[in-house]
């Protein structure tokens, strides 16, 4: 008897399924909150040289600025450099107290801020940027968070891939729950940078674990007919995390409480595993027949099918265990051993960069579209879930590979017709942009449900 025979007995797809599905959409909800938060957390707002001595109620404000920060060349105030020496304006006759006109003639000299800098807190109370000046000389340490947080990602994924088939899905998932809760609170109170980049990278590396193991969790209960629908509706939440991420972040704008927000439902959903089963699959191929047999009695249980202590034999699950076993663990070497999976995982790598690339590159720059950033945050969100209605349909009418191959077509379309599109040219843009995101998205949602389905279950 195969497996697939066995899950047929006790109910392939009904409330048991639909029940695991729902107690693993908080952790696909915290990803998309967590991989887009420096939209909002590493945030630079605009700002400009702290310059001590300006007067208060001078009504001339714009025309003090003036006099005391050089203009880039589209016309607008320097924020990185002001006069050594304040300079005159036309027009105008006043300086600050003790301040001379300085150079009058030849090329007025510049040097950094001195004493910090001053920065527009409309729309942003706090961030990583203003927390600890991340700005002008040291805005790529800003940037390098992202690229910290993302390498953790990386490891992490190699360590839960390994780690949830040695000691199982289910277990291995708790301890991403409480690795991520530790480490984002640690994240929260942070009091340097260089804290805040560790504890950053290694919750990278705990999130990996939602990654890693939430898909195989549901796919391996679920008979093959039905991943599809299982899997588009689990995407599903993650849309529901990124429309959410921007509400939060439009209801918190200190970046603290912004990470404490989207760390803290980790709690519950630590107490949520007390419901979600073990793989029964993973168990026969762990030779746990007593624990697979007691999760399939449940399994038949509540999808209507209700079974007796012997109804599934011992003998059929041994028998099934053996046939499901392997002599040795696999290893990530397996994934290249033979030409045919040498074929599918270098496609796969390939197929794989392009998707994240053309996502994150879209979903982690906001700006210039015209709109808010909260606004392109919420955009971009609810253009996913018709993406997702089109996978859905595609997939069941042209396959999995037509669907992927048609999706990031369709992104490298739409991203590079924006490249031709003047600034001049907002609405089209802001549409050129919203389409390669729905396109992206539909690539990542069919990324999913194809590799998944390429590998046999000991190398999923």
């Amino acid at each position: 008897m195969r497996f697939e025979e066995l899950l047929d007995q006790v109910g392939s797809f009904g409330p048991f399924q639909l029940w695991n599905v729902a107690l693993l959409a908080l952790p696909r909800m915290l990803l998309p909150m967590h991989f887009l938060l420096p939209v909002f957390l590493a945030a630079v707002p605009a700002h400009r040289c702290a310059l001590p001595g300006a007067p208060a109620n001078f009504s001339h404000q714009d025309a003090w600025l003036e006099a005391h920060l050089p203009q880039e060349p589209d016309g607008t105030l320097s924020s990185c450099l002001y006069f050594t020496h304040s300079q005159a304006l036309p027009n105008t006759t006043f300086w600050g107290a003790g301040q001379s006109p300085g150079q009058l003639e030849g090329e007025p000299s510049t040097a950094p801020c001195p004493q910090g800098w001053d920065y527009d807190r409309s729309e942003f109370s706090s961030t990583i940027a203003t927390e600890w000046d991340l700005v002008c000389e040291q805005k790529g340490l800003n940037k390098a968070t992202s690229t910290f947080f993302f390498a953790g990602v990386l490891v992490g994924a190699v360590a839960f891939g390994y780690l949830s088939d040695r000691f199982g899905r289910r277990r291995l998932l708790l301890a991403a729950y409480v690795s991520c809760l530790v480490l984002g609170l640690a994240s929260a109170a942070s009091v340097s940078y260089v804290m805040f980049v560790i504890t950053r990278t290694l919750t990278g590396a705990a999130l990996a674990g939602f990654t890693i193991i939430v898909m195989p969790l549901e796919m391996e209960w679920l008979d093959v007919g039905h991943r599809t629908v299982a899997g588009v509706l689990s995407g599903t939440f993650w849309t529901v995390g990124v429309m959410l991420l921007s509400l939060v972040g439009y209801l918190i704008r200190d970046w603290r409480w912004l990470l404490l927000a989207v760390t803290l439902p980790c709690a519950p959903g630590i107490l949520s595993l007390w419901w979600v089963p073990e793989s029964a699959r993973w168990l026969l191929t762990q030779g746990r027949v007593e624990e697979a047999h007691r999760y399939l009695l449940r399994c038949a249980r509540l999808n209507g099918r209700p079974m007796g202590e012997d109804s599934l034999s011992r003998e059929a699950l041994n028998k099934v265990a053996t046939r499901e076993r392997v002599v040795q663990r696999p290893s990530y070497l397996d994934l290249l051993r033979t030409p045919r999976l040498r074929h599918i995982s270098l496609c796969c790598m390939v197929m794989w960069f392009g998707v994240n690339f053309s996502y994150y590159g879209l979903s982690l720059d906001v700006s210039g579209l015209g709109l808010n950033v909260y606004q392109t945050q919420l955009l971009f969100g609810a253009v996913e879930v018709p993406s997702k209605l089109l996978v859905y349909l595609f997939v069941h009418h042209a396959g999995r590979r037509l669907t992927q191959a048609g999706a990031l077509l369709g992104t490298a379309l739409a991203l590079g017709i924006s490249l031709l599109v003047t600034s001049e040219m907002g609405a089209w843009s802001t549409a050129l942009a919203v389409t390669g995101k729905g396109f992206s998205e539909a690539a990542f949602t069919t990324a999913y449900l194809f590799t998944s389905e390429l590998y046999p279950t000991v190398l999923r």
